[in-house]
């Protein structure tokens, strides 16, 4: 299982496209931080959510834990074969996603240009970048 882990970093919610339930969060490059990327998370096929709308300690994306998903289960009534797709957004926290496997892109910020999204136009992009998924 590969978890996504960027802490350290502000992370806030960017967007979320309800005809296309596709959720975006992102992490802009600030002097607070020290970092010189952006990097950008999509959650597509989005069934629910309980999000923060920052999170100020970065992100910690992963499945759900066995006794995670119970309570959540519980508590907001999420079918048993949701839980491989119930993921936790943080080490230590509340919030979560029941969507598809969640993506990712990370890229120097003062190479994008007029770009305002690594998930607007092409892929791969003209300039280095990097993506991937949690699985």
């Amino acid at each position: 299982m590969t978890d996504f882990i960027r802490e350290g970093r502000l992370f806030r919610v960017t967007g979320f496209l309800p005809s296309h339930r596709q959720l975006f969060l992102a992490s802009e490059a600030t002097l607070v931080d020290q970092t010189t990327t952006r990097v950008e998370v999509s959650f597509g096929h989005v069934e629910l959510m309980f999000l923060k709308p920052f999170y100020r300690n970065g992100l910690h994306i992963r499945r759900a834990t066995a006794a995670e998903f119970a309570v959540l289960s519980e508590r907001h009534g999420i079918p048993a074969e949701d839980a491989s797709y119930t993921w936790m957004l943080e080490r230590d926290g509340d919030s979560f996603v029941v969507a598809a496997n969640p993506s990712w892109r990370e890229a120097e910020y003062e190479l994008m240009g007029e770009r305002q999204s690594l998930y607007d136009g092409p892929w791969p992009p003209e300039f280095p970048a990097e993506s991937g998924s949690v699985d």
